[in-house]
Formats: C-alpha cells, sequence, structure tokens
C-alpha cells in the first residue's frame, strides 16, 4: 500500500470518527449539558473564588501595614526638627489611639484573613497603651481564642501583663502556668517564667528566687539564663 493511500484511509477513519461523535453528541446533547455544565461553574466560582481571596487579601495586607505605620511613627520630643515633630504624635498614648482605630477597622473587616487576625492582636497592645483596659480585655481575650497557636500565645501573654496592671494577679498567674505548660514558637516557657517570676517578686519573693534559679541553671548561656542570673544578683551563667 503506497503512501498517498495510507494517507487517504487515515483521513477518512478520522472524518467517519468526528462525524459519529458529532452525530452522538446531537442525540445526547441533553445529558452531556446536564453533566458538563455544573463542572464548568464549579470551575468558574473556583476561579472567581481564588480571585477573590487574592484581591481581599492585598487589601488587608496594606490595611495591616497602614495600621503598623502609624503604629511606628514617631513621638513629639524636645529638639526634634519642626519638619519631623508636625507630623509627630504628641505622646504615645494618641499614637496608640490613633493606630487602634486602625487595626480595630482591619480586624473587623478582614477578620477571616492572617492579616486580619494579626490586627485583632494589635488591636488589644494598642488598647492597652492608650489605657482603654475594657477594650483591650476583649481583644486580647479573642486572640486567645484563635486556632493560630503562635498568636494565640501572644494574645495570653498580653493578657496577662493586662491583668497585672489592673492588679488581677491570680488570673495573670494562671496565663502564664498555661502558656508554661504549653510553650510555643512565639512565647517559649522561659519567657512565661520570666514574667511569672516578676510577679512573684513583690508577692512571693522565695516563689520567684525558685524560679530564676531554675532558668539560670536550664538555660545557661540562653538570655532568660542570664537575666535570671541578673535577678538572683550573681554572676551571669556560661557554657561549658
Amino acid at each position: 500500500m503506497d503512501t498517498q493511500t495510507r494517507h487517504a484511509l487515515k483521513q477518512d477513519s478520522f472524518v467517519q470518527a468526528t462525524t459519529s461523535s458529532l452525530g452522538w453528541l446531537q442525540q445526547n446533547r441533553s445529558a452531556v449539558l446536564k453533566i458538563a455544565l455544573p463542572a464548568v461553574i464549579a470551575l468558574a466560582a473556583i476561579v472567581v473564588g481564588i480571585a477573590f481571596y487574592n484581591q481581599r487579601a492585598a487589601a488587608a495586607d496594606t490595611a495591616l501595614g497602614n495600621a503598623l505605620t502609624t503604629f511606628s511613627s514617631p513621638v513629639r520630643q524636645a529638639g526634634m526638627p519642626d519638619s519631623m515633630a508636625a507630623t509627630a504624635f504628641a505622646d504615645s498614648s494618641a499614637r496608640a489611639k490613633a493606630a487602634n482605630k486602625q487595626f480595630v477597622e482591619t480586624a473587623n473587616q478582614y477578620g477571616w484573613l492572617e492579616a486580619g487576625k494579626n490586627a485583632l492582636y494589635f488591636a488589644g497592645i494598642t488598647a492597652m497603651e492608650s489605657s482603654q483596659n475594657a477594650d483591650a480585655e476583649k481583644y486580647l481575650k479573642k486572640t486567645a481564642d484563635l486556632s493560630n497557636k503562635n498568636l494565640s500565645s501572644l494574645g495570653k501573654l498580653a493578657l496577662a501583663g493586662l491583668y497585672r496592671q489592673t492588679k488581677r494577679d491570680s488570673e495573670a498567674i494562671a496565663l502564664y502556668n498555661e502558656l508554661i505548660a504549653k510553650p510555643t514558637n512565639a512565647v517559649p516557657a522561659a519567657t512565661a517564667q520570666l514574667q511569672l517570676a516578676g510577679l512573684y517578686e513583690t508577692t512571693k519573693p522565695d516563689e520567684a528566687k525558685k524560679i530564676y534559679a531554675q532558668l539560670k541553671d536550664k538555660d545557661k548561656t540562653g538570655a532568660a539564663g542570664q537575666i535570671a542570673a541578673g535577678k538572683l544578683g550573681g554572676p551571669a551563667p556560661t557554657g561549658r
């Protein structure tokens, strides 16, 4: 069989197969549409959902960035150049209050995104700095309940600090002990132990010394061990 003949046969087979397929599609058009349409709609919904998520995530990141910029803005100080003083905040409380408004808005609008969850934590921190203790407790409790373990532990640590400031030592101690029992990368056990020892310095000095001694021995070359050694009045520990 020559090449031309084989090519002609292949062409005929292709035409027949295509014609047959088209005929089948025409006969079963309704069934095909019932199967294909939901798949196409689902795919379109996924594409739109991804685009929407990316758009909102970018907007949330921008909002959080703007709030952090406000929170890190300069505070007016003696000798500051007039050009800087004109845009600086009168004091840290005024700065925290301005940033708090932005953090709260970001948390409310984008609470389902990571940027919104981070904003919730900073809403608690800035509320503390601007003496809005009730709001601070509300935002930090919400942060402590998040599924993100690192962010949750930061919320608990800040909440314990708020309890110390407001003379609610028993609640602060409970949180410190919880953080010691379940440390995270964001809040290692040693960090919570130092805070707990600091609380005990005025109420249970012997207990404070005990915690500092444990840290000094356990973390000989780390920052926590050096801080504990300083608290005990001895030389900073050195590694062997």
